[in-house]
């Protein structure tokens, strides 16, 4: 899974659109926006339709805001 597109964001707390890559099923989940959640949680993320999990091209974003920057 990765995220097609950020739905709405309060602080570090966001709601997406996640796509998965093996069969383009699409499901809103929250995430955290910061250096871990990015390059950990969501490669982990399974697929609720397919089961499968982000390949090993995955390509995180970067947070909005750096780690250690208060909001």
């Amino acid at each position: 899974m990765h995220i097609k597109e950020i739905l709405k964001q309060h602080r570090r707390d966001f709601t997406a659109i996640y796509i998965c890559e093996h069969c383009d099923n699409e499901e809103e989940l929250i995430g955290y926006d910061d250096e871990h959640f990015h390059r950990n949680v969501i490669p982990k993320i399974e697929c609720g339709e397919c089961g499968e999990r982000a390949s090993d091209s995955y390509r995180p974003l970067a947070p909005r805001y750096s780690d250690g920057f208060t909001i």
